[in-house]
């Protein structure tokens, strides 16, 4: 690992927190009998940060090492944290050409280790915590970037129905119910007012897109949501589908692209990058990515972007309230207040034409 603040090792764990502890022995014995090959005793860490669901290490008495995600504690929205479809979407997956953890078994009774779970193989790697990859030379930059590209139009050409995912989503609408989830999330989790957010709830109904299209989408398709390859510039797995179903797949590439449009004050931003520096434009990166998927062009892009911020803003604002509430897993979460405003606004900035 070159640098801890921007690029981390699927090794890095630390000791469980206190508010995400569990009955360790009760998992033994789930795994005992669910997961072939498991050899007692059980040893549990956790993997620092994440807002959502929490992620642990987990390692048996031969050495193996496995991964198991699971929903957080506490009240939870509606629909969120769907640990039983990440499972059902990685275990799918498997069988195509996008790069995803084998998983091993789901846990949908709550009375095992207190909310439902599943477990996966531990992926040795790489993760880059930032978009600019300052510890990357300018030759693998350009590889990063590219290969994350195809692997998002590899996942918007998976044929969904042949993979048994008929069931997933809802074809068609995704826009629609996007719009109308995300309104009532933040609804759920309000704990100031955002003027922004009500004028985006009203702009967007008004100017949805003309077309539709149905692909899997990932939902949270980011550089930090894959491990990659220890020393080359190649994924070895998609992480984190929580946010997973049918959709349209401009909804992931325009998500794909917000750092382009706004800064992140932890991840950073490609708005300003050197000529030389390695990572392509938008314009470059959309023009691959319409290559690999077989498009003329992309309409309605600025419909896109700002849905996938008024999106941003509302999970920003539901984790800030679970962070209130004292049930995600980084101190960070405190700070999702001002990031949901400061998101909302760069929306509606986008939307009513001033940005």
């Amino acid at each position: 690992m070159s640098c801890a603040a921007t690029i981390s090792s699927t090794a890095d764990v630390i000791a469980v927190l206190p508010q995400h502890r569990f009955d360790e022995t009760a998992l033994g014995r789930f795994m005992q009998q669910r997961v072939a090959g498991f050899a007692p005793p059980l040893r549990v860490a956790q993997f620092h940060g994440g807002m959502s669901n929490p992620t642990f290490m987990l390692e048996d008495g031969a050495g193996r090492r496995l991964v198991l995600r699971k929903k957080p504690p506490g009240k939870l929205l509606p629909s969120a944290h769907a640990v039983e479809r990440e499972f059902k979407v990685i275990s799918a997956l498997a069988s195509s050409d996008v790069p995803v953890a084998r998983t091993y078994a789901l846990c949908e009774d709550a009375a095992v280790i207190g909310q439902p779970f599943y477990i996966m193989e531990h992926v040795e790697g790489r993760v880059f915590r930032t978009y600019a990859l300052p510890e990357s030379a300018p030759a693998e930059r350009a590889a990063i970037y590219d290969a994350m590209n195809a692997a998002l139009a590899r996942l918007h050409r998976v044929d969904y129905q042949a993979l048994g995912l008929g069931d997933y989503g809802k074809a068609g609408g995704y826009a629609e119910r996007q719009i109308s989830r995300w309104t009532r999330q933040y609804d759920a989790s309000r704990t100031d007012d955002v003027p922004a957010m009500e004028q985006l709830a009203r702009w967007l109904p008004q100017h949805l897109p003309a077309t539709d299209e149905t692909a899997i989408v990932h939902g949270d398709f980011r550089l930090e949501n894959m491990i990659w390859h220890p020393r080359e510039p190649r994924i070895l797995a998609i992480v984190d589908w929580e946010l997973g179903t049918l959709g349209h797949p401009l909804a992931d590439l325009a998500y794909n692209c917000l750092p382009w449009h706004v800064p992140d004050g932890q991840r950073g931003d490609l708005m300003a990058l050197a000529d030389g520096y390695g990572i392509p434009g938008e314009e470059r990166y959309l023009a691959d990515y319409c290559r690999r998927s077989g498009r003329d062009g992309i309409a309605d892009w600025r419909f896109w972007l700002v849905l996938s911020l008024f999106r941003l803003a509302a999970i920003s604002q539901g984790v800030y309230k679970r962070g209130l509430d004292g049930n995600v897993s980084s101190p960070g979460a405190l700070d999702r207040g001002v990031k949901a405003r400061l998101l909302a606004e760069a929306a509606w900035a986008l939307a009513d034409g001033a940005a």
